[in-house]
């Protein structure tokens, strides 16, 4: 467990990596003894920095949602991390790939809160009917560590890796689709690149969200109705080259693009 000072410099140091787009090491390099909480704490210390300077709360995202990469990062639930309005990209806007260290794209079903969730008894009935829609949507992932090169600690204090989040046009209401079975393929420059299913997500993303309710309370964190809500990739994560052109089709959703100069 780390004090405030030593929670303050690696908050600082993140800070600074990403400002600069300048990796830095492994945060555990120097704090072997930092555990999760210490993680989030440094996280949230980012966030409430971020917000001082003007910047809103989008919503939040889950990471680490499937069974292959919990087990390859060693644990045995998610993490979660802040979308930031400032964060939000656009599919008709091309996005600078120098703005980011090592940029990465996710394909994932985006939820829209039109309720408040309840904390830590939420339960997926609760998510179903809070959530006023589906969207298409892309995740834009980076790493402030070198070569992403990341352990549990590293990415959750590194705000789950958030770096962007794009939404397609189209919506649908939960009742209208069967949230387990939405087909997505994505393409990079025409390409087909990666292709999933939503329910590579905990099985249902709709867990994933109640998951998110249950565990942001413990920090003082709740979602609520205007929130958008990211339950995790439907497929591999892909990396960026300046000059991609990613597509994301998903069956009975919609689609949503995004283009890197």
């Amino acid at each position: 467990m780390l004090n405030d000072a030593q929670r303050a410099e690696l908050a600082d140091r993140l800070e600074e990596a990403e400002r600069t787009r300048t990796p830095i090491d492994p945060l555990a390099q120097s704090y072997p003894d930092m555990d999760v909480v210490d993680s989030y704490e440094i996280q949230l210390l980012g966030i409430r920095r971020r917000l001082d300077a003007g910047a809103t709360v989008s919503g939040h995202k889950v990471g680490l949602s499937s069974k292959a990469m919990q087990q390859m990062m060693g644990v045995d639930e998610p993490d979660y991390g802040h979308l930031l309005g400032d964060m939000e990209v656009f599919e008709d806007r091309t996005v600078d790939t120098a703005r980011y260290c090592f940029p990465r794209v996710e394909v994932e079903v985006a939820f829209l809160l039109g309720a408040d969730l309840p904390g830590a008894d939420c339960t997926e009935e609760d998510v179903l009917a809070a959530t006023e829609a589906y969207a298409p949507s892309i995740e834009l992932i980076d790493s402030r560590i070198k070569d992403w090169k990341i352990g549990l600690v590293d990415t959750i204090a590194d705000n789950a890796s958030s770096a962007g989040f794009v939404l397609g046009r189209q919506r649908v209401r939960p009742a209208d689709i069967d949230i387990r079975a939405i087909d997505a393929v994505l393409t990079r420059n025409g390409e087909r690149i990666a292709e999933g299913r939503s329910d590579a997500v905990l099985g249902n993303p709709v867990t994933a969200v109640a998951w998110l309710a249950r565990k942001v309370e413990s920090f003082g964190v709740r979602l609520k109705a205007g929130d958008i809500v990211l339950p995790g990739s439907c497929t591999r994560a892909i990396d960026v080259r300046p000059g991609d052109s990613f597509h994301a089709d998903f069956a009975g959703l919609g689609t949503v693009s995004l283009n890197f100069g």
